[in-house]
């Protein structure tokens, strides 16, 4: 049986059958008993009852017991023992990409999250492939055992070439065919260049256009107060960004749903405990408010899935019902699919998780099947995981570097200022710091390094276009020796390393081309660790554990050489949207007024 979110019967066709289940003239083809049941509309907990299924929608909500149908009928029964029946959870906001995962694979870690539904801004491959890779992602989605709808990249270059080298250039035309040609796609995906917004860019306004008037929503990306009222006239409204109370509480009362990030406390993910403070502490109302989880490594995505989100917000003052509500309803309600998803109720699909006490999930269905079971992937989800969407060639062969280009910069030949690159931890802010160099410092680079907690920070270009290479140095960035490098560095996606020494940088460009993309730890011309993302430099072809278990050795050899940002934020240095200062191919960008600056000023 076909698990896609195509195979429910659409509502049209199956009204009547599903009234005549209601009434009790047909058997429903599974019945969930036992169950305390949570709803979403009236945000309670509802004690016996039992669920009808039929086609894979709910039928009927009944009292426990209503099902009177003879045992020996065709009819499918689960005891759910007093357990809580909820809807399956909708993630508004995810990057598949960053999971390193493709589609197909992402569906196993969030079905056993109790996830089914999501809703992914593929920008990530489309900065590498263009439209096409979009297009690819698309097709891995259709065969993904999860209903996965697409927010189009509204910002592929995220500042335009002037600023970056990316492989894909997402035109407002080529974003209006997308719309046009795939149903998946349901909104315009975060506008990363808020400031070109704010400052009225016409090809940003465009862009914007494009959604707005096919009447689609907008999602944003907005860092700064001074922004939101811009943001939210120019036609944004929600974002993720929200990563404290204060700012919360301005997109709420400009009209923008918040979106609040929850994720491994260890990172930058998780700005959900603060942002939500405009709810418990300045009595704003949950009714535009959602959960979602963003970006997620591969072993993150197990442990801290969309159900730790709503967790979270529990423990941060929301009852069990509304904290639910926020990541099923409330994000079904933003994309206008709440007469489908996001609920139990009649018509509905029959996404349904059974929950403990605590909220944490034991089983999942999907359309009515049940691909979850005790924690565990069910025969049906496995053999729809193994049979999983084939990327194309030109996917497998993204990372085209130059000859042989050179990793670190000169030193200057008299004192100099040099533009730092300074890690702010925790967050994925970078501080633009001066530092003095001075070339008479005993040991050279390394002496200067030691004296000021620096290394070599450098950007390869990969797309075959330029062959630009960029030089900056990053400080507070914890590495010891050796050197870490990623085809993943946002948002073009050019190879970023870090090093304290040209041969090992080099040892890791070399390794990312071998792998044809991916992130690796090297130390004394050995490589420590690695995971090889061959599709588009980003993703991997392998199964959801795999592809965890591999991340959690990088993670551990990442740690051991002393890198205090985790590595999805140190991918985020080249990003060039994000206050203050950013290293690009193009060299040095500042932020927001975007300047490209030297490394080292004389004056």
């Amino acid at each position: 049986m076909s698990l896609t979110r195509f195979s429910v019967a659409p509502l049209q066709k199956v009204t009547r059958t599903l009234a005549a289940v209601a009434m009790g003239r047909e058997q429903p083809d599974l019945v969930i008993t036992g169950a305390r049941v949570l709803s979403t509309y009236s945000e309670r907990i509802l004690a016996d009852r039992e669920v009808w299924v039929k086609s894979g929608r709910i039928a009927a909500v009944m009292p426990a017991g209503a099902f009177r149908g003879p045992r020996s009928s065709a009819v499918r029964r689960f005891d759910a023992r007093g357990g809580i029946v909820a809807p399956g959870l909708v993630d508004p906001h995810i990057h598949i990409e960053s999971s390193m995962m493709t589609a197909c694979a992402y569906a196993e870690p969030a079905l056993l999250n109790g996830t089914t539904t999501i809703f992914c801004d593929s920008h990530e491959i489309g900065n590498v492939c263009d439209a096409r890779g979009i297009e690819w992602m698309l097709e891995d989605a259709r065969r993904a055992p999860l209903s996965i709808f697409l927010t189009v990249p509204s910002t592929v270059p995220a500042t335009g070439p002037r600023y970056e080298t990316a492989g894909g250039d997402l035109t407002p035309a080529k974003i209006g065919r997308i719309f046009d040609r795939w149903p998946e796609a349901m909104a315009l995906g975060e506008k990363m260049d808020f400031v070109k917004v704010a400052k009225g860019d016409r090809r940003s306004h465009a862009v914007l256009a494009e959604a707005i008037r096919r009447g689609l929503p907008v999602s944003g990306h907005i860092y700064g107060r001074e922004f939101v009222a811009a943001g939210a006239a120019s036609g944004v409204s929600d974002t993720h960004e929200a990563i404290d109370r204060e700012i919360s509480n301005d997109f709420l009362e400009n009209g923008v749903w918040v979106f609040l990030r929850g994720g491994n406390p260890k990172t930058p993910w998780n700005s959900l405990p603060e942002a939500i403070k405009a709810v418990t502490e300045l009595g704003a109302s949950t009714k535009r408010v959602c959960v979602c989880t963003d970006d997620r490594d591969a072993d993150d995505l197990f442990l801290f899935g969309m159900d730790w989100v709503v967790q979270s917000a529990v423990r941060a003052g929301i009852g069990q019902a509304a904290a639910w509500s926020m990541g099923s309803l409330h994000p079904a309600t933003r994309f206008a699919m709440d007469g489908s998803i996001g609920g139990i109720a009649p018509s509905r699909r029959a996404d349904l998780v059974l929950l403990n006490d605590a909220l944490e999930p034991r089983c999942t269905w999907y359309g009515g099947e049940l691909v979850v079971k005790d924690g565990k992937v069910t025969p049906l989800l496995d053999q729809a995981l193994t049979t999983r969407y084939r990327y194309p060639k030109a996917a497998y062969a993204t990372v085209k570097l130059p000859a042989r280009p050179v990793l670190v910069p000169k030193l200057p030949s008299r004192p100099s200022t040099a533009n730092v690159i300074k890690a702010a931890l925790p967050g994925i802010i970078m501080i633009h710091d001066r530092v003095r160099i001075d070339p008479a410092t005993p040991g050279g680079w390394p002496g200067i390094f030691r004296k000021h907690g620096l290394c070599f920070v450098t950007v390869v270009e990969r797309h075959g276009r330029t062959g630009g290479v960029a030089h900056g140095l990053l400080g507070n960035f914890g590495l010891k020796d050796g050197a870490v490098a990623s085809s993943v560095g946002h948002d073009a996606h050019n190879i970023i390393i870090a090093g304290t020494n040209e041969r090992d940088m080099r040892r890791a460009l070399a390794e990312v081309k071998r792998l044809r993309g991916g992130v690796c730890v090297v130390k004394g011309g050995r490589v420590v660790a690695s995971v090889a993302l061959p599709v588009a430099g980003l993703m991997s072809d392998k199964r959801a554990p795999i592809v965890a278990a591999e991340t959690t050795r990088l993670k551990r050899a990442w740690r051991a050489a002393g890198c205090t940002l985790p590595y999805m934020g140190f991918n985020l240095i080249p990003l060039s949207v994000i206050p203050e200062i950013r290293i690009t191919d193009k060299g040095l960008v500042t932020v927001p007024d975007t300047r490209v600056i030297p490394l080292f000023e004389t004056a």
